[in-house]
């Protein structure tokens, strides 16, 4: 505890770090807030209801409304949050994978950069203008005579408003990113998800002091400190590959010889699998109940997010998408090529081609284990509703929440240790330091 204390004086000594932790804590105070900010004309009970039953039972909606904390059931300004940018930002990393004139604007550097950037705002714009009015109509279903009439007057101006509230949400990020502390899209994301954490918590505290069941309810704190522990070790896994620089004259001086390390990351893939198996976890339910009907057995199973088959395709998809995604994120030609020019060579294999499969080998090798292990956190939550832990608290036992919540913590963490070591202070831990990981996929 003393150490504890010790480093919060630290951290406040530091007006830089000061100042950053404050402007991260105000933006995320007007984040929260706008969140239950809802649209004009509309009831907020009748649409949190009606879209709060929608969510439960559809993974996509659900995925939605994790990432805006509430805010797309709430019909909330913010209500589509910062899932279109994620999708832009999806979109525009496949096309610098497979399009040539992207892949050279990549390489321009910073230029490069700014210029990838502003496209990928440019197709968040285009997707906000499709997104909105189709939220727009689903509410519209969901509510019936409590939601206004669908005209121009209406759909408009609340399209404007919702596209608005979501590329405020990104100037945020932005802003947190430059000004505060931390990754700021990826703050966002955290601060929706761990909103959602204090309801669940009381009510799963609550249901268990109702049953007499404050023992079971002990047990699933463990079991869910457990899940956070395998979740830390997956972010943080790497395979370390040496790698010699070869000796060379400069002037008077002799510099490389050195050996470093090629770190791979076992989850390179981020939560993207978990988001794409998601997201399409839909059309095996279409597809069933056009072939077969609604009501058939079939398209029940694969709409039922609780049961055996819908989770069952749900790990299959993940790692098919992990390694899809790993191919397309992880280039080994490209790691062989900028390898060979800075005069590195891995031990005992050829420079160029070799050294490229090589890579490629070792990636596929630490793939596998480490898509299994996504798969089975992915589905953890449904292992929790097994022992008869709420919905709403069985979210943080696995998933896009846990995964997303460990990855940003360890980023921002590190951050701030980094910030105390430039300064001569000790770091947040007492021996080593925090390796966190960059959210660069949002």
């Amino acid at each position: 505890m003393k150490k504890f204390i010790g480093t919060i004086k630290n951290i406040w000594a530091i007006e830089d770090l000061r100042t950053r932790i404050l402007i991260t804590l105000v933006f995320a105070v007007i984040y929260r807030f706008g969140s239950y900010i809802v649209l004009p004309g509309i009831d907020p009970n009748v649409a949190s209801e009606s879209l709060a039953n929608q969510a439960a039972n559809n993974g996509l909606l659900n995925l939605l409304s994790m990432f805006s904390g509430g805010a797309f059931t709430h019909a909330s300004i913010f209500a589509l949050g910062i899932m279109p940018y994620i999708s832009a930002s999806i979109v525009i990393q496949l096309l610098c994978v497979a399009v040539p004139s992207f892949q050279k604007i990549q390489r321009e550097g910073e230029s490069g950069r700014r210029k990838i950037n502003q496209y990928t705002r440019a197709l968040t714009l285009v997707i906000l203008m499709i997104q909105a009015p189709a939220y727009l109509f689903n509410l519209q279903h969901q509510m019936g005579p409590a939601m206004p009439e669908m005209t121009w007057n209406f759909l408009l101006p609340s399209t404007i408003i919702m596209a608005a509230g979501s590329m405020f949400i990104l100037w945020l990020g932005e802003r947190i990113t430059d000004k505060g502390i931390g990754n700021g899209v990826s703050l966002i994301i955290m601060l929706g998800i761990i909103a959602r954490l204090p309801e669940a918590f009381g009510q799963e505290l609550g249901f268990r002091y109702n049953n007499g069941g404050l023992v079971m309810f002990l047990i699933e704190i463990i079991i869910l400190f457990g899940a956070v522990l395998v979740a830390i070790l997956l972010v943080q896994g790497t395979r370390k590959i040496p790698v010699q620089y070869a000796k060379r004259i400069m002037g008077n001086q002799q510099v490389g010889g050195a050996r470093q390390y090629l770190p791979l990351k076992v989850f390179s893939a981020n939560v993207m699998p978990i988001i794409f198996a998601q997201a399409l976890m839909f059309i095996p339910g279409i597809v069933a109940g056009a072939l077969a009907g609604d009501a058939s057995a079939a398209a029940i199973a694969f709409r039922d997010t609780q049961g055996l088959w819908y989770n069952l395709l749900t790990a299959i998809l993940i790692v098919a998408f992990t390694y899809f995604y790993t191919a397309i994120t992880m280039n080994p030609v490209q790691m062989a090529e900028d390898m060979k020019r800075n005069n590195g060579f891995i031990p005992g294999v050829r420079p160029g081609k070799e050294t490229a499969e090589y890579i490629d080998g070792v990636m596929s090798r630490i793939t596998f284990p480490g898509s299994l292990i996504l798969a089975f956190i992915a589905i953890m939550p449904v292992f929790a509703g097994l022992i008869d832990v709420r919905p709403e608290f069985a979210q943080f036992f696995g998933g896009t929440s846990l995964l997303i919540l460990v990855g940003v913590v360890l980023d921002t963490l590190q951050q701030i240790e980094s910030h105390l070591m430039m300064r001569h202070y000790d770091g947040l831990l007492s021996s080593g330091r925090i390796r966190g990981r960059s959210m660069s996929a949002y």
